[in-house]
C-alpha cells in the first residue's frame, strides 16, 4: 500500500504567517520560519509554503523567504506556492530547496507557461490549486482575481487530467478554509474522476475526519494549516491516532 502524506500549510501574507478564513480574513500568527521550522521539527511528511499575496500584487516568487529557508536548512520536502508566473520563475524557486510547486493563477492564465513548467521541471513537481466551492451537487472553481466562480469546464479537466503535466490536485474548500472539522467530504465523490491523486485542504483538524479522508482512494494526502499550532505535540499526537495503515510512521527531528 501506497503510505498517504499529512502535510502541513503555513499561509503566509505581508511577510507574516497568518491564520486565514476562508481567504477573506486573516489573523496575524507572526514569524513564518518559526512555524516552519516547528513543522520540519514535529515530523510532517511535507511542508507548504503558501504566499497568497504574491500573484495578486505581481511580486513573483518570494525568494526572500526561500533564501532564509535554505540557510536553516529544513529537512522536510517543501512545497511553494505563491508569485510563479512563468517557467523561469518554476525553476529559480526549485533551485532555491523548494522540492515541488503548487500552481494556480498559471492554470487559469497560461496553458503554455504551465506546459513549459512540466516539461522543464516533470510532472512529479507541478501540483495545480483547485478552490473548490460546493453548489448543491456542483462543483464550482473560485477564482481569486475575479472572485467569480465558475463550473469546472472539459477542457480544464483534461488539462489537470494530463499525466505528463500536473502530478497531484490540491483540492481547497474554500468556503470551509479555516475552519475546525469542516471540511465537506462531499467534495471527494463529487469531484470528477480524472484519475489524479488529490490533497484534500480547508477546515481539517480532527482524527476521525482525517481518517475519513484516507479511506477515500483518490485522497492521497491531507493538508492542516493552523490547527497543528494549538497544541504541543500536534503532529505526534495525529499520527499516532490515524490508523497506522494508512499513514507514514512518523519520524521526529532532533533539531533544536
Amino acid at each position: 500500500m501506497v503510505k498517504k502524506r499529512l502535510i502541513g500549510v503555513v499561509t503566509i501574507r505581508n511577510g507574516l504567517a497568518v491564520q486565514s478564513f476562508s481567504y477573506n480574513s486573516y489573523l496575524p500568527l507572526g514569524n513564518p520560519l518559526c512555524i516552519i521550522q516547528n513543522l520540519d521539527r514535529w515530523g510532517v511528511d511535507e511542508i507548504l509554503i503558501q504566499v497568497i499575496d504574491r500573484s495578486l500584487k505581481q511580486l513573483g516568487p518570494d525568494f526572500d523567504l526561500l533564501n532564509k529557508l535554505e540557510r536553516i536548512q529544513i529537512s522536510t520536502p517543501l512545497i511553494y506556492c505563491g508569485g510563479i508566473r512563468n517557467v523561469h520563475d518554476a525553476i529559480n524557486v526549485i533551485k532555491h530547496g523548494s522540492d515541488r510547486i503548487v500552481l494556480d493563477f498559471l492554470l487559469r492564465n497560461s496553458n503554455s507557461e504551465l506546459i513549459s513548467i512540466s516539461k522543464a521541471l516533470g510532472s512529479q513537481a507541478v501540483i495545480a490549486s483547485l478552490p473548490i466551492v460546493k453548489d448543491g451537487n456542483k462543483l464550482l472553481l473560485y477564482n481569486y482575481e475575479s472572485k467569480i466562480k465558475q463550473e469546472l469546464e472539459n477542457n480544464f479537466l483534461e488539462l489537470i487530467s494530463n499525466k505528463k503535466i500536473i502530478s497531484e490536485v490540491l483540492l481547497i474548500n474554500k468556503e470551509t478554509e479555516g475552519m475546525p472539522d469542516s471540511f465537506d467530504i462531499d467534495l471527494i465523490s463529487l469531484f470528477p474522476d480524472i484519475d489524479k491523486p488529490l490533497i484534500a485542504f480547508g477546515g481539517i483538524s480532527e482524527v476521525k475526519q482525517i481518517q475519513d479522508l484516507f479511506s477515500k482512494k483518490q485522497v492521497s494526502a491531507v493538508g492542516i494549516g493552523n490547527f497543528l499550532n494549538y497544541r504541543e505535540h500536534s503532529v505526534q499526537l495525529l499520527k499516532e491516532s490515524i490508523k497506522s495503515d494508512y499513514l507514514r510512521s512518523p519520524i521526529y527531528s532532533s533539531k533544536i
